[in-house]
């Protein structure tokens, strides 16, 4: 698998649910979100634009989703929505890894790329890494309409978070090709 055919196959509405552990705290906490991802081409605008943010040319992007999304936190309620745009810039001597770049609302904040690769299995590797916080996220397919994500978060201050999150696809699926062939790669 390779990262357009990652985003492909992500494209539509999921149902998430997701567990993290505050280690330092010792404190659990859930939360459910509806996600929707949406494929964007490279000379989409917003793409086009983040691509300017980081200093990179548009035409290095291979492509773009944008995620929407809305959900709770369980513990206390508390509404949590957002968007964001994601662009990915293959590695040119490597192309199963590459720059991930974010969309930046903080204006205060310089934007960093993130780095993504390809794991033996399939699975896709997130790492960020600031002055402040490391990241690592692991994603994978179980099947098509299963998604799983791991993520360990990391402040350079002392605290560390883990979670567990399974998505589940609720409509809005890929092009029938795709999803045969992304769907043949992960039983493989």
């Amino acid at each position: 698998m390779n990262i357009e055919e990652f985003f492909q196959l992500s494209a539509g509405k999921w149902f998430s649910h997701r567990t993290s552990q505050h280690l330092a705290l010792n404190q659990s906490e859930h939360s459910k979100s509806d996600i929707i991802i949406d494929t964007l081409a490279v000379d989409h605008p917003e793409a086009t634009k983040l691509c300017q943010q980081y200093e990179i040319n548009p035409s290095s992007a291979s492509c773009a989703i944008k995620i929407n999304w809305n959900g709770t936190m369980e513990k206390d309620q508390t509404k949590h929505s957002g968007s964001t745009v994601l662009v990915s810039v293959p590695d040119a001597d490597n192309p199963s890894e590459g720059k991930l770049l974010r969309e930046v609302v903080d204006a205060e904040k310089t934007p960093v790329a993130g780095h993504y690769k390809f794991d033996s299995d399939g699975a896709l590797i997130l790492t960020i890494e600031d002055e402040n916080i490391w990241s690592e996220e692991r994603l994978w397919f179980a099947s098509p309409n299963l998604r799983m994500r791991v993520n360990v978060l990391k402040s350079f201050g002392g605290f560390s978070i883990t979670s567990f999150t399974s998505e589940i696809r609720m409509g809005g699926f890929p092009p029938a090709a795709k999803a045969s062939e992304a769907a043949n790669s992960v039983s493989s």
